[in-house]
């Protein structure tokens, strides 16, 4: 098969519009300076808008990822739920309604459950002081669980190991712990079977987490998990602040909601409720996360499009009040090329060229700062996500706005008279 040369219609048509653009580009660069305070607003309005997007983005896979980092399609079920905390009202009922969780509601669901692959428990971090030697840490979160809810949350081992169900069974005092507690109590040698003091008490190092950075500008890494057992004895009742709770994953991803669906009522009958009557207990659900965020931002992250989008009309205005005053400035020009022979349409495009020219470099311009930007945001607080989408929707609404700028002074300057044009000073 040979290849066929373009029609000579093709290359007429590519070179006249080589020869726009030329001309587009030849009148951006022979006014410079007003050329750029004319992009400034469309390069503000893209940045603005790619940078939220970016935003908004970046912080839906972050919770994500952390919603996947706690296990596979796992479920909690904890004291309180997230509608007990819509306000003051509910939080107070909440707090008369619903029981503490305990190890009998775990041994009652255990024994009873037949969707649930991996069933554990765990209870919220006291804060504690941390020391070895003279090395001393204020304020550290210390925890309990039981050795299966590391299986189920997929903890990430640095160094050693995590502690067995012999060690939790025993309630040994031993320790998992976070990287930047290693390095603080530990900075020239190994953490793993080195020993620390948490409230008064010696524990043995098993093994130190990979570190995991931060989550909001809040540090991830400066804890110390311990068996569950172990936790209670020494810390207390699992009550309150260091409230029980129990953690499930199902046997398949397919069956999740089941599984979800069955744990939850069997806590119904384990609490005695009656057909109709409200919960006195919370179920977390990775589903249920995300449907929280998207009812608490999903409005805000509209808001916060729809305001930089502001900008971007105003800097489409701004574009046709220069395009329009450039029109009047070349008027004369525009009717020495009417008397050398260009139609209305070639003027049209040469105008209308100019314009999209102009806010595709605002748009690329713009594109370039909101990535910059996103570098530093991500560095210091959270991950920004820039898609290639939000690229090309970029630009291309840039492009739109440059169109519809261009079309009022476009039009205006193909109807000009070249006689009357002629005559202009």
């Amino acid at each position: 098969m040979c290849n066929q040369d373009p029609g000579p219609a093709v290359i007429d048509a590519t070179m006249k519009f080589i020869e726009t653009l030329k001309l587009a580009l030849a009148a951006i660069m022979a006014h410079k300076l007003r050329s750029a305070l004319t992009l400034l607003g469309m390069i503000i309005g893209v940045a603005a808008v790619v940078v939220v997007v970016s935003l908004i983005q970046g912080f839906n896979t972050y919770i994500d990822e952390k919603i996947a980092n706690i296990g596979a399609k796992s479920y909690t079920i904890g004291r309180f739920s997230f509608e007990d905390f819509k306000d003051q009202d509910t939080i107070a009922a909440a707090q008369r309604r619903n029981k503490d969780i305990d190890f009998e509601d775990y041994e009652f669901l255990r024994t009873r459950l037949t969707l649930t692959d991996k069933l554990g428990a765990g209870a919220r971090p006291d804060t504690a002081q941390v020391k070895r030697g003279n090395e001393v840490l204020d304020g550290v979160a210390v925890d309990g669980v039981m050795t299966i809810v590391g299986d189920i949350q997929k903890v990430d081992v640095g160094e050693g190991r995590f502690f067995s169900e012999a060690e939790d069974a025993s309630a040994a005092r031993v320790a998992y712990i976070g990287s930047d507690v290693a390095e603080k109590l530990f900075p020239s040698s190994s953490a793993v079977g080195g020993e620390i003091v948490i409230a008064g008490l010696t524990y043995r190092v098993i093994g130190v987490a990979a570190a995991k950075g931060t989550v909001f500008g809040i540090p991830q890494d400066t804890f110390v998990t311990l068996p569950l057992r172990t936790f209670r004895q020494n810390f207390g009742p699992l009550v309150r602040q260091r409230s029980f709770y129990i953690v499930g994953t199902a046997k398949d991803d397919q069956h999740f909601q089941d599984a979800v669906d069955e744990a939850k009522q069997l806590m119904r009958i384990r609490r005695g409720l009656r057909p109709g009557e409200k919960d006195n207990f919370g179920v977390f659900t990775p589903d249920a996360i995300t449907n929280l965020r998207d009812s608490l931002f999903g409005t805000i992250f509209i808001v916060a499009i729809a305001v930089p989008g502001i900008a971007l009309v105003v800097g489409g205005i701004v574009i046709m009040n220069i395009m329009l005053v450039s029109v009047t400035e070349r008027t004369k020009e525009i009717g020495i090329r009417k008397a050398l022979g260009a139609r209305r349409n070639d003027i049209l495009k040469q105008f209308l060229v100019e314009a999209v020219v102009l806010s595709a470099i605002g748009g690329a311009t713009g594109t370039f700062i909101a990535w910059l930007l996103g570098r530093i945001v991500t560095a210091v607080l959270i991950p920004t996500y820039l898609s290639v989408g939000a690229v090309i929707l970029a630009v291309s609404v840039s492009g739109g706005i440059g169109v519809i700028a261009g079309l009022l002074p476009a039009w205006k300057a193909a109807r000009l008279d070249p006689i009357e044009a002629l005559r202009a000073d």
